[in-house]
């Protein structure tokens, strides 16, 4: 039978409590045998003051952990109130993921290292089709340049916003589209620069769709571009471009190359001034100077782009009443070729018939003029190459026509017929240059350029 341990306090601070038998002989404790044969056992604990201040901080600590406990889980309620947004964005991303996926129009390839890999594959391609031919033709280096231009746009658009690729998925099928026309295409256009020893244009090459307008927006329909086909020192490489969304004239940017021009980094921004806007869009840049339509007074305007000063001059026959066919107030149609700076309109008196002026350039006047027999509303647009003049019209959606052309060293003009590709059904400028040979297009707000080629039989 285990004996019974009773513990008798003083009386300044009794107590009750079970004592080990370890402990029976411990520095305040002391034990012995009662009267009646129980064990005793005596506790002297020390006198001092119950610790309040510890059970009021482990109190307060008690309640802050409370607090805090509450504090995190209203958090886990807001987390999870904003994990179930987050969920269902992911899921409307999944949906439109899974939409573009199933439409070939709307799909946009996020993999940029693929595109990258594509491209070389394309430059291999280009490589192999140059050495079967055994061709130099500026023809490949422009399909090298257009590849090395999409790689540069792939890396710039890999920090930009990933809607932005749908601008480099339509370059890409572009430039698919050009690698399968090359390789079916044996023809090679070679220019011969500066000789007009020929008996005209023989043919244009398949449209070169080089991208879409800087604004990077279909809406600028109305708008031109190319380069100066009569450039200062320095300049050679420089490209122009304008654009609105009306016929309305009023800017105009410069790039140092074409490099820039496909990278949209302009190096000069003309802004026309209040009361020298211009319409139209038949512009060129000729000796690096801007010639454009001007508003008020009617009439035909140049910017110097060197010196910023700006001139004009009323051709008092000219009429506002005659645009060309796919534009309204193109009634100046400025043109350069081998044999210097032209423009071309209609007036009542040759009853709407085109007029070809040639421009003095020292005095900005007009030097001689050819009256021709074709009629400019019928016209979609008109060039200059090699002294004489072209006009074109449609055909269908897909198909432009060069029907008539007229020569100023003979004073004669003929109907002719060359077909050529359009890339889109509509265009606003039209401009040869003899430094290229090349036919510049605006082309519903898209850069497109033709290789032309002379008959010299």
């Amino acid at each position: 039978m285990l004996p019974v341990l009773l513990l008798l306090l003083p009386a300044l601070s009794p107590a009750l409590a079970w004592i080990p038998v370890e402990d029976w002989e411990s520095g305040n404790v002391t034990a012995s045998v009662g009267e009646s044969g129980q064990c005793l056992c005596h506790v002297y604990l020390p006198d001092t003051t119950f610790p309040a201040d510890r059970v009021e901080h482990m109190q307060q600590v008690s309640k802050d952990l409370i607090l805090e406990v509450k504090i995190q889980m209203n958090k886990m309620v807001s987390y999870e109130g904003k994990l179930e947004v987050y969920l269902k964005e992911l899921m409307d991303l999944t949906v439109r993921v899974a939409m573009m996926e199933s439409s070939g129009d709307n799909y946009i390839k996020l993999d940029f290292e693929l595109l990258r890999i594509e491209l070389r594959e394309f430059e291999a391609l280009v490589s192999q089709l140059k050495d079967s031919l055994n061709s130099s033709s500026p023809m490949f280096d422009s399909l090298f340049t257009e590849i090395h231009n999409m790689t540069l746009i792939v890396n710039q658009l890999e920090t930009f916003d990933r809607s932005n690729l749908e601008v480099i998925r339509i370059e890409f099928a572009k430039l698919q589209k050009k690698l399968e026309q090359c390789q079916e295409d044996q023809e090679i256009i070679k220019p011969d620069i500066g000789n007009c020893n020929h008996t005209g244009i023989m043919s244009l090459s398949k449209p070169m769709v080089v991208q879409l307008n800087a604004h990077l927006s279909s809406s600028y329909q109305y708008g031109g571009w190319g380069k100066d086909s009569k450039p200062v020192r320095g300049y050679e490489s420089m490209y122009y471009y304008g654009a609105h969304t009306t016929s309305a004239v009023y800017d105009f940017y410069l790039y140092s190359n074409y490099e820039n021009l496909i990278l949209r980094s302009s190096f000069k921004n003309f802004h026309l001034p209040n009361g020298w806007e211009g319409t139209g869009n038949n512009y060129i840049v000729h000796g690096n100077t801007i010639y454009y339509q001007h508003n008020t007074p009617f009439s035909m305007s140049k910017l110097n782009l060197t010196s910023s000063k700006y001139d004009y001059r009323v051709i008092s026959a000219a009429s506002t009443k005659f645009s060309y066919s796919y534009s309204e107030n193109q009634n100046l149609d400025f043109a350069a070729d081998e044999t210097g700076l032209w423009v071309m309109y209609a007036s009542e008196g040759s009853k709407g018939k085109m007029i070809l002026a040639k421009i003095d350039e020292k005095s900005f006047g007009i030097e001689h003029e050819w009256n021709t027999n074709v009629f400019k509303q019928l016209a979609g647009n008109a060039f200059m190459a090699c002294g004489v003049m072209y006009a074109t019209r449609s055909v269908d959606l897909n198909t432009e026509e060069i029907f008539y052309a007229f020569d100023t060293k003979t004073n004669e003009g003929k109907h002719v017929s060359i077909p050529f590709q359009k890339f889109q059904e509509k265009y606003t400028n039209l401009d040869y240059n003899p430094t290229d040979q090349k036919l510049y297009m605006y082309n519903n707000g898209y850069y497109v350029a033709y290789n032309v080629k002379f008959n010299k039989e």
